[in-house]
């Protein structure tokens, strides 16, 4: 998928929502555990109840391993099952991967040939030859942690250095490396006042938003200070979505979260565009 088929996509649903898929087995209803593969089942049922309003899944593969060989077949599945039933629907393998080149090579044939994700999130620790192997693919988008909505990510992200805050290198840097247009960056909500500076050095990518609805970032601040001419926001919801229910009717309960944030979006994209 292109930017342009995204940005098109996101007019078209009113919407830019992405749906986190973190299938957990403590916290999934009890009834799935039942089933011959209760993480693809679960994942599955909040598939089919919010395809329309998001945009966007995000399997945190993390969530998958867990579980071994098992869990890599659940994920296989689920995106098999969203690339086969929703293809207009953008989708982000949550991997943070990022190491020395024919290690990132293979992270990458693994989840953009063989499970066939649009994208994956990388870590830019290691540099250049750690991410370049992603951006190799055509079509292809490398989601580069930039800055982060957790609590460790003053430790390092926004340390001064030289005059100014290593996140802000990272950012300028990454402008230079080959295919850089494949790029986009992972901005947590709990940043909101980051965004004016993050904009002005990348003015036109995506950046991918978690930390709505759980980690209690804000939407409207996000989108005051992050939104573009072409939207250029995915704003990530898992938690408050996909477990807003615990028993049979869990799917619907994460459907009605999932609208709430859908007309949140279409109040904020009616008032900036014709649509």
């Amino acid at each position: 998928m292109t930017t342009q088929q995204l940005h098109e996509q996101i007019l078209q649903k009113k919407s830019f929502l992405c749906v986190g898929l973190d299938p957990d087995l403590t916290k999934i209803p009890q009834h799935l555990l039942e089933t011959e593969d209760p993480i693809f089942e679960f994942s599955k049922a909040i598939i089919d109840a919010t395809h329309d309003l998001t945009v966007g899944y995000k399997p945190n593969t993390a969530f998958f391993e867990a579980y071994g060989i098992k869990g890599w077949m659940s994920l296989q599945k689920t995106i098999n099952y969203i690339n086969e039933n929703y293809p207009d629907i953008f989708t982000i393998a949550d991997a943070k991967r990022g190491d020395i080149g024919n290690t990132s090579s293979m992270y990458a044939k693994a989840f953009f040939e063989d499970l066939n994700f649009d994208s994956v999130t990388v870590a830019p620790y290691m540099g250049k030859d750690s991410v370049e192997p992603f951006l190799a693919f055509e079509n292809k988008h490398t989601i580069m942690l930039a800055l982060t909505s957790n609590e460790g990510a003053f430790d390092f992200q926004t340390l001064n250095t030289n005059g100014k805050e290593l996140y802000k290198q990272v950012l300028e840097t990454s402008k230079t490396w080959k295919n850089s247009e494949n790029l986009m960056y992972v901005v947590g909500a709990t940043k909101a006042e980051y965004f004016t500076e993050i904009r002005k050095i990348v003015p036109d990518s995506f950046l991918l938003v978690p930390g709505i609805g759980a980690q209690g970032g804000s939407l409207s601040e996000v989108c005051k200070y992050g939104m573009n001419d072409k939207v250029g926001l995915l704003v990530n919801s898992a938690r408050a979505i996909i477990y807003a229910s615990k028993g049979t009717d869990f799917a619907e309960k994460a459907r009605e979260e999932a609208l709430k944030v859908q007309k949140e979006m279409e109040e904020i994209i009616g008032s900036k565009f014709q649509v």
